[in-house]
């Protein structure tokens, strides 16, 4: 709609009560910190002009959250991504946000999650139902329900990565939200170059379960995928229509396309 995708997360994590992040980028990535960073420039602009409302604004998105970023040289993987920033999570656990996968709740997604971390002292991976034609596009988990957590986590028994429809353990799939121990890293050091020549984070998880227990958990919320394009029209269109702006207009444009 008004912002960038990686704002979403950046906001979601914020909400969550998380004040420390970490974004891994890449080459021409900059664009990146020059979003999050303090424009004196166009403050200055602003402040002149007497445009208090826009400057609020651009104030807001540089006071988030303290941000640090990790540069990832070549582009192999989610899996090399985690890797990337190992050396500043002092072996703490930590939530991965993938910023195409735009998530409506409240509570936050990942403050769902982490109160299931809390409970259960181990990492915890966002998972959804989808269609069974559709489970080639994702993660797959195996998973027994836990009877004390409202039907909505699971103990990992296997993950798949982007599994045929024949052979997906189920439709229940990860999406991009986890919460993770240290013990990740090592689980990804050992995992081999898969698909494309990339590490998958899935692959690392699944290295992952025969030292600690992982938990899959099926948020409440509605997830948009803006990683691919109808998805990214839906979730332009759905967040246009709820802008307070700008929302009543754009209705009544919609209503006056003629779709036939």
């Amino acid at each position: 709609m008004d912002k960038p995708l990686i704002q979403y997360a950046v906001e979601e994590a914020v909400a969550a009560g998380i004040e420390n992040l970490v974004i891994v980028t890449g080459r021409g990535k900059n664009a990146i910190e020059d979003h999050f960073d303090v424009s004196f420039e166009l403050e200055r602009i602003l402040e002149d002009r007497g445009k208090s409302e826009l400057l609020n604004l651009v104030r807001a998105v540089s006071d988030l959250v303290h941000i640090a970023y990790v540069r990832q040289k070549e582009a192999l993987g989610l899996g090399h991504a985690v890797m990337m920033a190992e050396n500043l999570m002092n072996r703490e656990p930590f939530a991965v946000l993938l910023g195409d996968d735009v998530i409506e709740a409240e509570p936050p997604c990942i403050r769902q999650m982490i109160e299931v971390y809390e409970r259960h002292r181990a990492s915890v991976v966002a998972i959804m139902e989808v269609p069974r034609d559709e489970v080639h596009r994702y993660g797959v988990i195996r998973g027994a329900q836990l009877d004390d957590e409202d039907g909505r986590v699971y103990q990992v028994e296997d993950l798949v990565e982007k599994p045929s429809t024949d052979d997906a353990p189920s439709n229940l799939a990860i999406i991009g939200r986890y919460i993770l121990t240290p013990g990740i890293f090592p689980a990804l050091q050992g995992t081999a170059q898969g698909r494309g020549g990339e590490i998958q984070l899935t692959d690392g998880l699944r290295r992952m379960l025969s030292a600690e227990r992982v938990l899959a958990y099926r948020f409440r919320g509605k997830r948009h995928d803006a990683g691919e394009k109808l998805g990214f029209l839906k979730a332009t269109v759905e967040f246009a229509l709820k802008n307070s702006e700008l929302g009543l207009e754009f209705r009544k444009y919609l209503k006056s396309l003629n779709l036939d």
